[in-house]
């Protein structure tokens, strides 16, 4: 077991941090919206008037609030708003189904929720459905510069006809007027502030009970094991949505609380992040491995100088050895100093627990633990904890783990486990092992092992083989239902534009195989594909490619 670094964590709600914090740099610019920006002062004041706003509404202390948006300010300020009164964010995906807004109005009992305009179709058939009192809807144009609002309502915007009784951003914060005193709630550690839902590829997403401390610590164990790159001024591009642990602990809180500026774009594509690079040049980047994926292939990005680039994060999902070095590479030989530094979390944590630190060049590793994060590797059957080297089930604890799973006791209790020292531990799921050093190493999801013939096999390893050859951009390996064996094992390959020659990097990535993989865990099948499905999160979506099988 580690023993980690430790903070001294203060006893204050998520919005009464970033308050505090801010007095410390009033006209930097907090939120970059289309080149719009708007300074912390200016963001204070908007969360401030959102927050009255809410209260004239009736929400009062532990009430649900739940924002159904992407990435634009008015998610942050809601965000923000709904914590300074002692409510709670329920933050949901924009693009969900029908079925899912109900799911999730329903279990967190929201009273309002905040969506983006065009997706009010959808909404209308299902609020009657749910204990939602106040509808706000909310356009993307609403922050734009002037001129892009002018082209984007005359190009792009469709007009969308609501009842009277629903609000818009505007006459939602008009209702500001009717609170002539603070509304400010002192908020505890211990409160549940935010629920998240599990983004997992299998099974009914949980929700996931967030603490106030739960995001601060997350926000100081950042800065505080990135010291060396996070610094008031610094830009980030913060393209992980808002609705994800990785995008709302990090991209969002974290960023605003050593003063950076976060550039926000409500819609993104992992196609186009080259270009947003070049046109934005950010110091400080962080993604899932799809994003770097994407540049890696880049035709675009290949000769320009990414000087300016001085962090690089890569989380929510684990990025192949060989992906990290010839992302590194792409980043040296045009010009940062930097590399990749790969970090493991979940959303039972917000996000990122651990991660490499600055200069390290071990890349097997996932990092070192965050301060005050508690790993140890245990026995998946036994829970006992296991030796330095050895394989087991990874666990943690620390101020970021979660309360636990709304309304979901037995599933709490499954994750959240008392063990004989009698603190608390949260069981991954994951299979890791860790070195006398501290360094965790991530081995395996256990939901993804493949069982075949009686044969426990590990797909990471062979994805790792499978992307040590320099056309291969990415793949997934997955088990898919076998009559005999049960499963077998079958690989999806992404190469690099242009490579014509399948059969021949087939041939070669067989022999590749053979060199370092157990004849029994071999795949039986090796299919191209020009990309692999994800979630909406960005990670890969193994059970599509499962289900393409059945």
């Amino acid at each position: 077991m580690n023993k980690p670094r430790h903070l001294e964590y203060p006893d204050c709600s998520i919005y009464e941090f970033l308050e505090e914090n801010a007095k410390s740099y009033p006209t930097l610019c907090a939120l970059n919206y289309y080149s719009r920006e708007m300074t912390y002062r200016e963001l204070l004041k908007e969360i401030d008037q959102a927050a009255k706003a809410f209260v004239a509404m009736g929400i009062e202390k532990g009430d649900a609030v739940t924002i159904c948006l992407p990435n634009v300010p008015q998610a942050v300020i809601s965000f923000y708003a709904i914590n300074k009164i002692g409510a709670i964010a329920n933050m949901i995906h924009p693009m969900s189904a029908e079925k899912e807004i109900i799911h999730y109005l329903s279990i967190s009992k929201s009273k309002v929720i905040i969506a983006l305009d065009m997706v009010w179709k959808k909404l209308e058939g299902v609020l009657g459905k749910t204990e939602v009192q106040h509808t706000i809807l909310v356009s993307v144009k609403e922050y734009m510069p002037f001129s892009m609002k002018l082209v984007y309502t005359l190009a792009r915007e469709k007009k969308v006809t609501v009842p009277d009784a629903i609000y818009n951003w505007r006459s939602f914060n008009e209702l500001a007027k009717k609170v002539d005193k603070d509304v400010h709630v002192a908020g505890k550690s211990n409160e549940c502030a935010v629920i998240l839902y599990s983004g997992g590829t299998t099974g009914k997403p949980k929700g996931i009970m967030l603490s106030n401390l739960n995001f601060n610590a997350l926000a100081m164990q950042g800065i505080d094991g990135c010291s060396d790159c996070l610094y008031e001024g610094a830009r980030v591009l913060s393209v992980m949505p808002v609705f994800h642990g990785f995008g709302l602990g990090v991209c969002i809180h974290t960023v605003l609380n050593f003063g950076g500026m976060a550039i926000i774009l409500p819609q993104f594509n992992a196609a186009e992040y080259d270009k947003l690079l070049i046109k934005y040049k950010p110091n400080v980047i962080a993604g899932v491995p799809a994003i770097y994926e994407s540049l890696i292939r880049s035709t675009y990005i290949a000769g320009k100088d990414l000087s300016f680039l001085t962090c690089v994060i890569s989380g929510g999902d684990s990025m192949a050895v060989n992906t990290k070095k010839k992302l590194n590479e792409l980043l040296a030989n045009q010009g940062s100093k930097t590399t990749v530094k790969e970090g493991y979390g979940l959303t039972e944590c917000v996000t990122g627990t651990c991660s490499m630190p600055a200069g390290s060049k071990n890349l097997e590793s996932i990092g070192l633990p965050y301060a005050d994060m508690f790993y140890m590797i245990a026995d998946p059957e036994s829970g006992e904890e296991l030796p330095y080297g050895e394989e087991g089930e990874i666990v943690m604890r620390g101020p970021t783990v979660m309360l636990g799973y709304l309304n979901e006791p037995e599933e709490t209790a499954n994750t959240l486990r008392v063990h004989k020292d009698g603190h608390t531990w949260l069981h991954t799921g994951d299979l890791g092992c860790m070195d006398e050093e501290g360094y965790v190493y991530f081995k395996q999801r256990l939901k993804r092992m493949i069982v075949s013939g009686g044969y426990n096999i590990y797909p990471q390893l062979l994805e790792d083989v499978i992307c040590s050859h320099e056309q291969v951009v990415t793949c997934a390996v997955v088990g898919v239902p076998d009559e005999i064996m049960g499963q077998k094992v079958k690989a999806y390959v992404v190469l690099k534009k242009g490579v014509t020659e399948q059969e021949q990097v087939k041939e070669e990535l067989t022999e590749r195989l053979k060199q370092d993989i157990a004849k029994y865990a071999l795949p039986r099948e090796i299919v191209f594909m020009e990309s692999l499905p994800k979630t909406l999160v960005g990670k890969i979506a193994y059970d599509e490619l499962i289900k393409g099988e059945e």
